[in-house]
């Protein structure tokens, strides 16, 4: 028996997730045989595995896949991909070559796209075309090692192996999930041995997982806190109060106390040290009260003020939100925490029905990325309601020379011009300060010691298909 925590719409943990997100096809790891881009990476070819069938037996072909990602590139779906579609891909730019092939002529080019065709793009699903997508709920058509015997929400499922599977079978001819709506009791139960393995713990709740008695897997990844605060209002339409609450934070510290080390520090960009395009030659941030009240005063609120902080309640968050409470004290600032479920949270997804989007300061947990497009453009990017771009700004940044970089970023093939657009970004974005990233912490999963083959990801994926129990 596995665990499976809730996740919100900006992270879901495959399928050990609460949402039936977790048996999907992706085009690329799996249901491609091959891909590549044209000269400027504006047009992705994808060569489509033959063989493949839906858990129903059903064959999979480009047809389906047109549908998918046409539905998901649909500015009118107002679904979560466009976070990653919106102003890249449009319906209008997927296209059928022939039988085996598929082009998707893009909007603006992206060297990393076979990303966002990709697992990692957890907003997704090959579904059988004309599939009314209302009801995946009771249906979950896929093409992977799994499919489903039972589920209900927020309880648990079951999943048994999928006779149509084109690849190798999965080992266990059945995984039964229990979900648990927080860590602590998640971490209770692996403790008492009533279930086999939990997709994700943190440090700050269940430091007794890192004694030695259990399995530990621990990845070094993009995985980080955005703690946005909204431009357009004041006093945070002034960038040199958004810096002074930047200067009160102690990051060694904070990854001391809430990590135990496994994590890294920030420097207000989504630009991890786990990403090669980073440019590790930027000034860190550190912790520097008297400039922070230096800015405040600067900024017009030498007095200090008072803000509402809303944020989720999952893993180390509201750790974390109290100590950027307890920070801000230091320089006179007032920050009224409002801790939520994260159904509540989250809302809609959209702007204005949202406390995520729509706090005056909002704190969000984002999942790990194997490439930083994600995070430079739904939080970071101008929005765009007709494109979708900026789909997640909380902090209704807008800044054009960012949006230009940003897009030079996400297109430039080259590594070496990738790094020197990167530290451009991230000198920007430290002087703007619209989010504070403050440390990028590790993934870690724990399992029986007699539990082998389990293979987490720090996307959120929890793979079991070679697990097995000594």
């Amino acid at each position: 028996m596995v665990s499976g925590g809730g996740a919100g719409p900006s992270r879901s943990t495959s399928s050990t997730s609460s949402s039936p997100g977790a048996c999907r096809g992706a085009t690329s790891s799996a249901e491609a045989a091959s891909w590549s881009p044209n000269a400027d990476a504006s047009v992705w070819t994808f060569k489509i595995r033959q063989g493949v069938k839906f858990n129903d037996g059903t064959p999979m072909t480009v047809d389906d896949v047109v549908y998918s990602v046409k539905s998901f590139a649909d500015p009118k779906s107002a679904g979560n991909a466009l976070s990653v579609f919106g102003s890249t891909l449009s319906p209008d730019g997927v296209q059928k070559v022939d039988d085996t092939t598929i082009a998707f002529h893009l909007e603006t080019p992206v060297a990393g796209f076979v990303d966002s065709m990709s697992q990692n793009n957890y907003n997704t699903i090959i579904v059988p075309k004309g599939f009314n997508f209302s009801n995946y709920q009771s249906e979950w058509p896929g093409t992977g090692r799994f499919m489903k015997s039972s589920y209900t929400p927020n309880v648990g499922a079951s999943l048994v192996r999928n006779p149509h599977y084109w690849g190798t079978a999965a080992k266990p001819s059945r995984v039964d999930f229990t979900f648990f709506p927080t860590e602590a009791p998640m971490a209770a139960a692996l403790q008492a041995g009533s279930i086999d393995a939990m997709d994700q713990f943190s440090v700050a709740i269940s430091p007794q997982l890192l004694t030695g008695n259990f399995n530990v897997t621990s990845i070094k990844a993009a995985t980080h806190r955005e703690l946005s605060m909204r431009n357009d209002i004041h006093p945070f339409n002034n960038k040199l109060v958004r810096q002074a609450l930047a200067y009160t934070l102690d990051r060694p510290g904070i990854v001391s106390a809430l990590f135990k080390g496994h994590a890294l520090v920030g420097n207000d960009s989504p630009f991890s040290p786990t990403f090669h395009a980073t440019d590790s030659s930027v000034p860190q941030r550190a912790k520097n009260l008297t400039l922070a009240k230096k800015l405040l005063a600067q900024g017009g609120v030498s007095n200090g003020f008072s803000t509402p902080l809303v944020t989720e309640n999952i893993q180390e968050i509201p750790h974390f939100a109290q100590i950027v409470k307890q920070s801000a004290a230091q320089i006179g600032v007032t920050i009224n925490l409002n801790v939520e479920a994260q159904s509540k949270y989250y809302g809609s997804s959209v702007f204005g029905k949202s406390d995520w989007l729509d706090g005056e300061m909002s704190l969000v947990d984002y999942g790990a990325r194997a490439v930083p497009n994600i995070y430079l453009k739904a939080p970071l990017q101008s929005v765009n309601a007709a494109t979708g771009q900026g789909s997640w700004n909380a902090a209704r940044f807008s800044n054009s020379t960012y949006d230009t970089l940003s897009k030079q970023f996400i297109a430039e093939l080259d590594l070496t011009s990738a790094r020197k657009i990167a530290g451009q970004i991230e000198r920007l974005l430290l002087d703007e300060t619209p989010i504070i990233y403050a440390y990028f912490y590790d993934y870690l999963s724990a399992s029986q010691k007699n539990v082998t083959g389990t293979y987490p990801t720090a996307q959120g994926q929890f793979f079991l298909w070679n697990a097995a129990k000594m």
